[in-house]
Parts: C-alpha cells; sequence; structure tokens
C-alpha cells in the first residue's frame, strides 16, 4: 500500500525527485573519494615528507568537501519540498473524498479514525517519504560504492565486509518484522484515545451533570493505556536495534585493525590503505545504519498509509449522474414515492412503502414517536443517503438524477442538531449565502426571532465558538433557521428545529415564516403537536410506515396513533 500510494502522489514530482537522486549521487560520491584521497596523503604525503603533495591533495579534498556538503544540503532541502507537498496531495485528497462521503460511509468510519488518518496517518507517509529521500537514496550508492572502493584498496580484507554486512541486516530484519504488528496496534489505539477523548469534550456537560467525571477518567485511563502499551512494545524491540548495530560496527573496525595490522606488519598493505579500507567498512556500516533507521519508520508508515487508502478507495453511496437533469426553473415540490430505507447490515427497514407529497405554497409536517425514521425521512432528500427503493422526487425529477451541486442549492435544511462553525454570527449566517447583506442578514434573524439576542452579543461579528458551544440550545437552532432563510431555497427541511423553543417563541417564530416560505415547499418534522397543528398537510410515521395523512382535524377523527400522540402530550400539559 505504502508503495501504491507514493507511486501515485509522487507522479507531479519526478523532476524534483531526479534532481534528488542526482544530488544524493554526487553527495555520496564525493563521499566515498575522501577515505582514498586521505590514504593517498598519508601515504604519500606524510611517509615520504612531501608537503607539496600534501597541500594540493588536501585542496583537492577541500574542494570535494564543498561539493559534498552542497549537494548534501541541496537534497535535503529538496527532499523536504518533495514531502511536505506530497503530504499536502495526499491530506487534501483524502479530505475531498471524505466530504464526498454519505452519512452511511461517515458513520460507518467513524469521526475520530477519519481525523487520525487525516492528520497522524500522513504525518507517517509524509515523514518516511523525506527520510527516504534524504537518506534512503545515499544507502545503495553508499553501500555498492563503498565495497567496490573498499576492494580496491585491499581484496584480503573483503571477507570481513561479507561476514559483518548480512549478519547485520538479518539481525536487524528479524527484530524489525517483530515490530509490524504493534505498529498496526497503535494507529487503532489512536483512535481509540481520539473517540473516547472527542467524546468527553463533546460531552462535558453530560459528564458534569452525572458526576461521572471518574468514570470518564477510568474510560480514557484504558484507551491511553493500549496506547502506551503498544508504544512500549515498539520501544522495547526498537531499544534492540541500534545497540546490536553498534555491537556489530564495533567488532567489525576491532577485526579490521586487527587483521589489517597483520597485513601491514607483513607489508601487504600500507597504512594510508588501512585507514581508508577502515573508512569505508565505516561508511557501509553507516549504510546499513541508515537503512535500519529506516526499517524501522518504513513499518508504521505501511500501517498508516493502507488505512489511507482504505478511505481513498472507498466509494460513497451517494453518486452524482453521469448524465444529470436538470431541476425546473421555479418552485419545486416533493415527493416521496414506495420509499423504503435499511442500513447496511440492518436486519429491519428503517422506512417502509412510503408515499406522500409535499407542494409548494403548502406546509406539510411529519410527526411520529421517537425513532419512527423522521430524521432519515428528511436525510433522503438533499441526498445524505439515498433510498434502497422507491424514488423521491424534487421537481417531478428523481433526486439521483439531478446534479447534486443543483439539488443543494434549491434546498435549507436545518437539521436535528444544528452545527454552528467557528467564527462569527455573520460568517455563519452567509454559510449559504457568501453574498448576503447585513440588511439580509439582520432580516433573517429577525424571521428567526434571534435578533435581539444577537444584538445583546454585540452584533454580527459577535463570535461563535466551535459548534456554537457559547449560546444556548435554542439561540442554535434560531441561529441555523435564520442560514437557511438567508439562502431562500425553493424547499425548507425543518428536522425538529423548533423544539429547543418555548411555545410563543416557536408561535412567533412559524408566523413570521409564513410570509418567507409563501411560494416553497416547507417540510416539518416535529414531535409536539403545537408546532404542526396549523400545517396544511400532516404525515403520521409510526415504525418506518405512513399510518395516516390529512389535516390535524381530519387525523384526529381518522387515525388512531395521531389522537395517541395528542393525547399524550394533553395528559402531559395538565400534568405539568
Amino acid at each position: 500500500m505504502l508503495i501504491r500510494l507514493l507511486r501515485a502522489h509522487l507522479r507531479s514530482y519526478r523532476p524534483l525527485v531526479l534532481l534528488i537522486v542526482v544530488a544524493q549521487f554526487a553527495s555520496t560520491m564525493a563521499s566515498l573519494y575522501l577515505p582514498s584521497l586521505n590514504g593517498q596523503i598519508i601515504d604519500e604525503g606524510v611517509a615520504k615528507g612531501d608537503t607539496g603533495f600534501i597541500v594540493g591533495h588536501g585542496g583537492i579534498m577541500l574542494a570535494v568537501s564543498l561539493v559534498q556538503i552542497a549537494a548534501s544540503v541541496a537534497a535535503t532541502y529538496l527532499a523536504a519540498r518533495v514531502a511536505m507537498g506530497m503530504g499536502r496531495d495526499i491530506r487534501a485528497r483524502v479530505f475531498s473524498r471524505v466530504v464526498d462521503f454519505s452519512a452511511q460511509e461517515v458513520t460507518r468510519f467513524g469521526a475520530p479514525t477519519l481525523i487520525s488518518r487525516t492528520t497522524n496517518d500522513v504525518t507517517q507517509v509524509q515523514t518516511v517519504t523525506f527520510m527516504a529521500f534524504a537518506l534512503l537514496v545515499t544507502t545503495p550508492i553508499m553501500m555498492v560504492g563503498g565495497i567496490v572502493m573498499a576492494l580496491r584498496e585491499d581484496v584480503g580484507l573483503s571477507w570481513l565486509v561479507a561476514v559483518a554486512v548480512p549478519l547485520l541486516g538479518l539481525v536487524v530484519g528479524l527484530v524489525i518484522s517483530r515490530m509490524v504488528p504493534w505498529f498496526g496496534r497503535m494507529q487503532t489505539s489512536l483512535d481509540g484515545v481520539n473517540r473516547v477523548l472527542r467524546e468527553q469534550i463533546t460531552g462535558i456537560r453530560v459528564v458534569r451533570a452525572f458526576v461521572r467525571e471518574e468514570h470518564e477518567e477510568a474510560r480514557f485511563a484504558e484507551a491511553n493505556g493500549q496506547l502506551t502499551n503498544a508504544g512500549l512494545q515498539v520501544g522495547r524491540l526498537l531499544a534492540l536495534v541500534f545497540p546490536i548495530v553498534m555491537f556489530i560496527f564495533n567488532i567489525s573496525t576491532v577485526a579490521v585493525m586487527w587483521f589489517g595490522g597483520h597485513r601491514v606488519d607483513s607489508g601487504a598493505m600500507q597504512i594510508g590503505e588501512l585507514t581508508a579500507f577502515l573508512s569505508y567498512l565505516v561508511q557501509i556500516l553507516m549504510a546499513v545504519m541508515m537503512a535500519t533507521f529506516m526499517a524501522t519508520m518504513i513499518p508504521r508508515a505501511a500501517v498508516s498509509s493502507g488505512r489511507i487508502v482504505e478511505v481513498l478507495d472507498t466509494d460513497s453511496s451517494v453518486v452524482a449522474p453521469s448524465r444529470p437533469t436538470r431541476m425546473p426553473v421555479g418552485a419545486a415540490g416533493l415527493a416521496f414515492r414506495g420509499v423504503d430505507f435499511h442500513y447496511p447490515g440492518a436486519e429491519a427497514a428503517v422506512l417502509h412503502d412510503v408515499s406522500f407529497e409535499a407542494r409548494p405554497g403548502r406546509t406539510t409536517a411529519v410527526i411520529g414517536s421517537t425513532g419512527a425514521g423522521k430524521t432519515t425521512l428528511v436525510g433522503l432528500v438533499p441526498r445524505l443517503f439515498d433510498v434502497s427503493d422507491g424514488t423521491v422526487e424534487v421537481g417531478g425529477v428523481d433526486v439521483r438524477e439531478l446534479e447534486l451541486d443543483d439539488l443543494w442549492d434549491r434546498i435549507g435544511l436545518v437539521p436535528q442538531k444544528p452545527y454552528l462553525f467557528s467564527g462569527t454570527v455573520a460568517s455563519n449566517l452567509r454559510y449559504g449565502n457568501p453574498e448576503a447583506s447585513d440588511d439580509e442578514l439582520w432580516e433573517a434573524l429577525r424571521i428567526s426571532q434571534g435578533e435581539d439576542f444577537v444584538r445583546a452579543m454585540g452584533g454580527l461579528d459577535s463570535p461563535i465558538a466551535q459548534g456554537g458551544t457559547n449560546v444556548s440550545g435554542g439561540q442554535r437552532q434560531r441561529l441555523a433557521i435564520a442560514r437557511a432563510v438567508v439562502t431562500r431555497p425553493d424547499i425548507y427541511l425543518f428536522d425538529d428545529s423548533f423544539s429547543a423553543l418555548d411555545l410563543s417563541t416557536d408561535a412567533r417564530l412559524r408566523r413570521a415564516l409564513r410570509p418567507v416560505t409563501a411560494a416553497s415547499t416547507v417540510v416539518i418534522v416535529a414531535q409536539r403537536v403545537s408546532t404542526i397543528v396549523d400545517a396544511d398537510h400532516i404525515v403520521v410515521l409510526d415504525d418506518g410506515r405512513v399510518v395516516g395523512q390529512g389535516t390535524h382535524d381530519e387525523l384526529l377523527a381518522t387515525c388512531e396513533t395521531y389522537q395517541e400522540i395528542v393525547e399524550s402530550q394533553r395528559s402531559a400539559e395538565v400534568a405539568a
């Protein structure tokens, strides 16, 4: 997966990659040439007292060193450019794919793991890419070049290289192979920590309200402990790597000095050649050490790349049509025709043969008990997910045949849990219409009964925290309604959007909405009868089925389920 991911995202950086290879080649060749020059200076200059030779070759060494430094700096800089750019591209692609996901895919993955895959996993791949270009390109050149240069100096000691390098590679390979499963557990454990932490931060009020701090601390400690344990296992194995490398490195150095000393004593080689051979052995083993260092990083990056590719390879269940149909100009009605829907893996369908129409200029209400499928029904209109059977039509056209942007532009959705983005009141209201003027924003706030509290906050530039946590639930609902009003859509979908409002505010808001939505199709999902009593058409859902349709008075006379809902709410009001 790692190779596949890198191959796909490094294509646009081929010229830079080529320059990196050239720079690394120049830097490595310069490094390999320096020990040979040093050996010549010892044998031909120092041993013979030839000062001119020392000065001349010393100048050459200085020039080669400058070339090595310049090439190394250039290679590192270019490696950073390529790695950072590739990381940016992968993050953008993952983000784009996640944005295209339907609610079904987002639910299947879960927000915590999607965040981890977009941030931490991409960082792992990005880091290993940088290290590969900064170190790994050098490694094979240095190993092969070092062996060739060492053989040029003395063939008699080459058996030391033949023993030390394979031994080091074998031992380190065994250790690294045991690390791979633990890297996978680390990434999974990181998802768990993110999930628990996100739940605790989001639900801090509930935690405190029920005095569950100790319970949540225990949950976090468990998730944190799993991550710590996986990290410790990796750390213990990693702690073995470098001692092994240094042990073999030092033993090899001693062996070269021992056997090389005997060859110098017998006249088979000179001191300069021994010094150069030792330098080449050090370079070869350093190359193995760099490869070892990379080997400790590649398994985790491979796990991360697999998690990234899993997201990139997941197609949204909501697919844009290949030949989209344009929606007719003008007011658009909404129709459900024999709609069934079930979530993947679920034993029972959520909606069964749902059929009704919502016409322009009329208010259509959907009511039912909790779990009746009301929110799922509303989510089918903007294609948060697609029907399992039947059709949902907007303007007489199946929503699956419409251009997605065209469909979404015609819909103003106020979700059951209104979400506000960090920024200001104005930036949130302009979310659906960036060109809206301040007067249009204030008009939308007046309609949604939010003008007074926004002025009290300090006006349109008042800050809004992430999720709208610095305003109350009722204020969030009114801001979300104002955001939908600003877009002036053809279809308004209010998914239980008045539940946090008191009855008087609810009544004033619906009264103010009537002139604005007079020519639009309005669908109101509610549990409170008082919210939908004046609706032109009411659809009653029970266990995902339509059990009644009509006006309030008609349903009171004909629908037993509606009668039970009305009676239960009247009893609750009397008891209160």
